[in-house]
């Protein structure tokens, strides 16, 4: 083999396996993954929301506080928040992609306890999405501060959001 085709051959493999598909079917696959992962998230579903999450994933709060994929699983194992809302405002949600990696943004409603304490609020979400040999994974979600206390306005998708309330 000669060194051109060896040097090709070996650009070839570090590529994602997952074949590139066109920027509005990639939108819609993670636009529709994000609602996946929000709703397992609502259902508190750990080995749900693994399957979508990067090994890296980080979670940045509008306070600054940051998570990493094991707290979230462990958080939905443990049930520390119980949504009866975690939904996306209807017409809010914007998905970008830029080859490998899309962003969806949305305005997100929350509804439920944490620790037995009730709340309440809205805020604003970026989720960061890249593609892998297995598929678009979510590696990194900043979320806002709360934008709203209340009323929680009904409606919208179903499902959850890893945003800790």
């Amino acid at each position: 083999m000669n060194t051109s085709r060896a040097l090709s051959l070996l650009v070839l493999s570090a590529l994602p396996s997952a074949a590139a598909g066109s920027e509005p079917s990639d939108r819609a696959e993670v636009a529709r993954l994000d609602v996946e992962y929000r709703a397992a998230v609502e259902r508190n579903d750990a080995e749900a929301m693994g399957r979508i999450l990067h090994e890296g994933f980080t979670l940045v709060l509008g306070d600054g506080r940051t998570f990493n994929r094991n707290d979230l699983l462990e958080s939905a194992r443990t049930r520390e928040v119980v949504y009866e809302i975690q939904a996306e405002k209807p017409g809010s949600q914007t998905v970008r992609v830029f080859g490998d990696t899309a962003v969806v943004t949305a305005l997100l409603v929350l509804k439920g306890t944490n620790g037995g304490k009730s709340f309440e609020r809205q805020l604003w979400f970026s989720d960061t999405y890249v593609r892998t040999r297995a598929g678009w994974k979510y590696v990194f979600g900043q979320a806002s501060t709360v934008v709203r206390q209340t009323p929680v306005v009904q409606g919208g998708t179903s499902g959850g959001s890893a945003r800790t309330a």
